[in-house]
């Protein structure tokens, strides 16, 4: 099967291809661009679930008796490296004409930080490890964060309008077909090795997998964009602070992402409140990783196409998807201990999954359809930013917790949603 045939089926077009918001010259490359851009997306998706912060690192944490802090603090340092430092990156990368360089090599610096993280989980324990781990967890995600202002930058030059979500969903359901594989041969095949070969498994592939995602990156065509208004970090912040006085929609859409958080915020306490409830073993991890893994499979392309017909409309579904999840889990807490298995919760942390696939499509198909063209890293940057500043606000959730109780947490996960979707309701539609 050709390129071209491959494209058409995902995306449902003609033999008459649209090529809305990017050149002609990048048109002609349509077809092999998106499918590399996929595989690429296939190895980085797999790859983020082998050491996820929100199901195997904490789960993995617990194992060795790190401290449960450790484990609320990872979320929160994820989007913390990921997303602060964008604003400084996005004016240094419109100085350059080619920009899917911000993509790749950052790849590699993830395989590397990944391979880190597996020496110190071999020769550390306890309170180091914690600190050791969640600060190599720190770094990855400060490279992610360069990453991130390449991708949609380079998906806005060589992917259509209106097929962008398609992209996105492709990119998520070939991850989560790996990413399931991969957990039915962990919950069939592994279940009875021991922790530290289960560990070098994750690492080591992972290690690969961001090593593939970045070949396959840096094999994209992408024609010369525009490579003057490159700004210093000062003049890129003085930049973004106007802009954000000016446009009152993107105000609304950073705050309405900033509660929409409260989906991937949460799921290292569902982690949690699984293995408590249910004494669950490394066969419990296997389960998790399968449920990510349907996740993907079965929600990306649905959610893809939901974003190119109204990411506005998406985000608002996506926030009571998300109070619904959680008071389902709420629920599970309140069920007699025999009831309480891992296999009656696994489904809870597969919808959670579903939401925070759902709640990255619309968000970041929004933005990337939202933003003028010429200002697309600054939009993107700016947004991820004032998100990054919001995150340091998270980071003691876990507390709430541990001051009130577990109950307490979710009700207040509820509200954050809620909010979002109050505000999702005020953005315009692009």
């Amino acid at each position: 099967m050709k390129e071209e045939d491959i494209y058409r089926w995902i995306t449902e077009e003609d033999e008459e291809r649209s090529c809305k918001a990017i050149s002609e010259e990048n048109c002609t490359n349509v077809p092999g661009n998106f499918i590399k851009n996929a595989l690429s997306g296939f190895c980085s998706k797999l790859a983020e679930q082998l050491v996820s912060p929100g199901v195997t690192l904490p789960w993995m944490l617990s194992m060795f008796d790190a401290g449960l802090g450790f484990s609320g603090m990872l979320v929160p340092l994820k989007n913390l490296g990921s997303l602060l430092p964008q604003l400084f990156v996005s004016g240094k990368i419109r100085a350059f004409p080619i920009r899917k360089y911000f993509w790749g090599f950052p790849a590699m610096a993830q395989a590397a930080l990944v391979a880190l993280m597996g020496i110190a989980f071999f020769t550390l324990e306890g309170t180091v490890l914690g600190i050791s781990v969640v600060s190599l967890l720190l770094l990855y995600s400060m490279a992610s964060g360069v990453s991130s202002v390449a991708f949609k930058d380079v998906m806005g030059k060589t992917i259509p309008k209106g097929n962008r979500g398609r992209l996105l969903a492709a990119r998520a359901t070939g991850g989560g077909v790996l990413t399931l594989l991969f957990g039915l041969v962990l919950y069939f095949f592994l279940r009875e090795q021991d922790t530290m070969g289960i560990l070098f498994i994750l690492v080591g592939l992972a290690t690969i997998l961001w090593v593939l995602a970045g070949v396959f990156f840096l094999w994209i065509e992408e024609e010369k964009g525009a490579s003057d208004g490159g700004r210093t970090p000062i003049e890129e912040f003085r930049k973004g602070w106007k802009l954000l006085g000016q446009d009152s929609n993107l105000r609304t859409f950073v705050m309405a992402r900033a509660f929409l958080m409260a989906i991937p915020l949460a799921q290292p306490f569902f982690v949690v409140i699984g293995r408590k409830n249910t004494d669950a073993d490394l066969s419990g991890l296997g389960l998790f990783v399968v449920a990510s893994g349907i996740a993907a499979l079965v929600s990306s392309p649905f959610w893809g196409k939901l974003a190119d017909w109204s990411s506005r409309k998406l985000m608002i579904g996506i926030g009571a998807f998300g109070i619904l999840n959680c008071l389902l889990v709420l629920g599970f807490s309140y069920l007699p201990s025999d009831y309480r298995s891992i296999y009656l919760f696994a489904p809870l942390i597969l919808l959670n999954m579903m939401a925070h696939g759902g709640a990255r499509l619309s968000r970041k198909t929004y933005l990337t359809d939202f933003a003028p063209e010429e200002e697309r890293p600054l939009y993107i940057a700016l947004s991820n930013t004032l998100i990054g500043l919001f995150t340091i606000l998270t980071a003691g959730l876990g507390f709430l917790a541990e001051w009130f109780s577990t109950d307490f947490l979710l009700y207040f996960l509820c509200g954050m949603l809620l909010v979002s979707m109050l505000l999702s309701y005020r953005l315009k539609e692009v």
